[in-house]
């Protein structure tokens, strides 16, 4: 103890002391305590004896602080309060980092590979802003975005390629037995198109077939490239997509390429962070992780 400093009475005393004179009932304490009523009966006596007196009148139902106790408690709980904070300050501040994509990355490739990034980084918060709409960097708090088209996004911003855009046709396994591979035959007008709000069909079955084809006068439109692929992985016909958005569904077998044709269409997925951020570590942390989880 450094020299000068008083000699303190028992800090288990203290805290039973406190709760005591919240409750002013020993078995009310003792239950908020996790300890028997009689331990906390002695814990007042040894302050009180310790302090030389008395902290508290027993009437035959209740306790009432005398006059030193109700002094004494003010005082005690600033202690407690300070104790607190500085416990509290000890520890990490959780790093708060808004991240905005759009609805179908967030669900076909983020959501999925959250419970890496939480384990690798389990001091950062994200909130994911899922929306097709162009988030801003400073009126929506947007720390990162992932955007796509093709750069520049904009003066002052960090921009790295986080994915290729190569559109590949996907269908349920299951459909393709049933119906037959859409590549031979006519059996192409056995199947319903998904399109989504690219529509890039047209392109894809010009560069599928170069001499021309009929295909299914069935047409089936979403606005989200997620619900056209989750049309397909529950077999209502073929979707188009990005690899990257559709390849653990091919890996798990949910769904299969009955083409080899790919489309590119000059567009792709980009990282994009303001040059001077918010939150310079945690933005890093995330680019990093990102870039890594996308190679």
């Amino acid at each position: 103890m450094p020299e000068g400093f008083p000699r303190l009475p028992s800090l288990n005393g203290l805290r039973v002391f406190e709760v005591v004179t919240r409750h002013l009932n020993f078995r009310l304490a003792a239950e908020e305590l996790g300890v028997t009523q009689g331990a906390v009966a002695q814990q007042i006596r040894g302050l009180e004896a310790e302090l030389g007196l008395k902290l508290f009148e027993r009437q035959p139902r209740t306790l009432a602080l005398t006059e030193a106790g109700r002094s004494y408690v003010a005082n005690i709980r600033r202690a407690f309060e300070l104790i607190a904070e500085a416990t509290e300050m000890l520890k990490p501040e959780p790093r708060h980092l808004t991240i905005s994509v759009t609805p179908t990355f967030a669900s076909r490739w983020l959501i999925p590979r959250l419970p890496d990034f939480t384990a690798t980084h389990p001091d950062i918060d994200l909130r994911i802003l899922a929306t097709d709409r162009l988030s801003s960097f400073q009126t929506d708090a947007v720390d990162i975005a992932v955007r796509y088209g093709r750069p520049p996004f904009g003066a002052g911003l960090n921009t790295e390629l986080l994915f290729e855009q190569v559109i590949v046709a996907v269908a349920s396994p299951l459909l393709l037995e049933k119906l037959g591979p859409p590549d031979e035959d006519d059996n192409l007008t056995r199947y319903a198109l998904l399109h989504d709000a690219h529509n890039f069909w047209p392109q894809f079955l010009e560069r599928a077939y170069p001499g021309g084809v009929t295909a299914s006068a069935k047409n089936i439109r979403f606005n989200q490239t997620s619900l056209a692929v989750d049309a397909a992985v529950a077999g209502q016909g073929l979707a188009l997509a990005s690899l990257f958005f559709v390849q653990d569904d091919i890996d798990a077998g949910r769904l299969a390429r009955p083409f080899a044709t790919e489309l590119r269409v000059g567009s792709d997925f980009y990282l994009v962070s303001p040059r001077k951020p918010r939150h310079p570590e945690p933005t890093a942390d995330v680019r990093s992780w990102l870039l890594t989880a996308a190679r």
